[in-house]
C-alpha cells in the first residue's frame, strides 16, 4: 500500500510567494502542495501553477477556495468562488477543493450549499471537502457566524477537511473527530493550537491537540481500510526571523507527519 502523501500549503510560507511554496516543498521533500487561492495572480493561474509543478516536481494535490473572510473580494460571489476553484483544480490535476461552510449572511447560498456542492462533485469528479471552523465570540457570547454550523461532523457532507487549529479554538478533540468521520475524512490540515480564541496554526505538537495520536490513528486506518486523502501541513511561519528558520520548522513538521503516520 502506498503511503499517505504529505503536502505543504502555500499559505505555510506566507508572506513569501506561491513560487516560494513550491520551491521549499521540493527542497524539503514534501510530496506536493496545496494552493491557497488569494489575490496573488499566480495562485489563480493554472498555467503558472502547472509550470511550477513541473519545474519543482511538486504536484498540486488540493486547491483551497477563497472562502475566507480575508479573500471575500477574490472571484466575486460565493458560488463563483467554488465554481472557479473546481475549474482550477481540473486544470492543475488536483483531486480536492477545500471550502469553508457558508457565513450566516449568505443565507441563500447556505440553503443551496449541500445540494450544490453534491451536484458539482458529480459533474466534475472533484471532491469538495467542507472544513471544520469554530465558534466566534462577541461580548462573551457565541456569535452565529456559519450556516448551518461551524462543525461538519453532524452535517450531511460527503467529504470533510479537518483542521487541528480550528479544532483547538472550538475545544474539539481531533482524534475523536477522526474516529467519528472515518471514511468522510477526505483531507487533513495538520497544525496545532490552543483553546484561546486565536487561529494560531502552530507547528504540530506545539499546542493542546492530540496531533500525534490522531496521526497514528490515521496511519492505522489507512493500512486497514485505505485513506485516499492527504495530510497537508498548514502552519504559520510568519514569525520566522533567522535564516533557514522557516525551513527548519517545515522540515520538523514533515518529519512529525511521517513519524506518527508510521511511514
Amino acid at each position: 500500500m502506498k503511503p499517505i502523501p504529505v503536502t505543504l500549503a502555500t499559505s505555510s510560507v506566507y508572506p513569501l510567494s506561491v513560487h516560494d511554496g513550491f520551491a521549499i516543498a521540493a527542497d524539503l521533500g514534501y510530496d506536493g502542495v496545496e494552493v491557497m487561492v488569494t489575490n496573488a495572480p499566480t495562485s489563480q493561474d493554472p498555467d503558472a501553477l502547472n509550470e511550477l509543478a513541473s519545474r519543482y516536481n511538486q504536484p498540486v494535490y488540493s486547491i483551497h477556495a477563497p472562502t475566507l473572510l480575508l479573500t471575500q473580494q477574490v472571484w466575486g460571489g460565493a458560488w463563483n468562488k467554488i465554481l472557479r476553484s473546481v475549474k482550477l483544480a481540473e486544470r492543475v490535476g488536483a483531486e480536492v477543493v477545500v471550502v469553508h461552510p457558508p457565513f450566516r449572511w449568505q443565507s441563500e447560498y447556505a440553503s443551496q450549499f449541500r445540494e450544490g456542492i453534491k451536484e458539482l462533485m458529480h459533474r466534475s469528479g472533484i471532491k469538495i471537502a467542507v472544513e471544520n471552523m469554530y465558534p466566534w465570540k462577541a461580548g462573551g457570547q457565541e456569535a452565529r457566524m456559519y450556516l448551518p454550523h461551524w462543525s461538519p461532523i453532524d452535517r450531511d457532507y460527503e467529504h470533510v477537511t479537518w483542521d487541528f487549529s480550528h479544532a483547538a479554538i472550538a475545544g474539539v478533540d481531533s482524534l475523536e473527530a477522526f474516529q467519528k468521520l472515518r471514511e468522510r475524512l477526505a483531507h487533513v490540515h495538520l497544525t496545532d493550537g490552543f483553546p484561546n480564541g486565536r487561529d494560531e496554526h502552530l507547528l504540530p505538537g506545539y499546542g493542546s491537540q492530540r496531533c500525534a495520536a490522531a496521526m497514528e490513528w490515521l496511519g492505522d486506518y489507512h493500512r486497514t481500510h485505505g485513506y485516499d486523502g492527504v495530510v497537508c501541513l498548514e502552519v504559520s511561519t510568519r514569525k520566522a526571523k533567522n535564516p533557514g528558520e522557516r525551513e527548519e520548522w517545515l522540515r520538523y513538521s514533515l518529519d512529525f507527519a511521517h513519524t506518527h503516520l508510521g511511514q
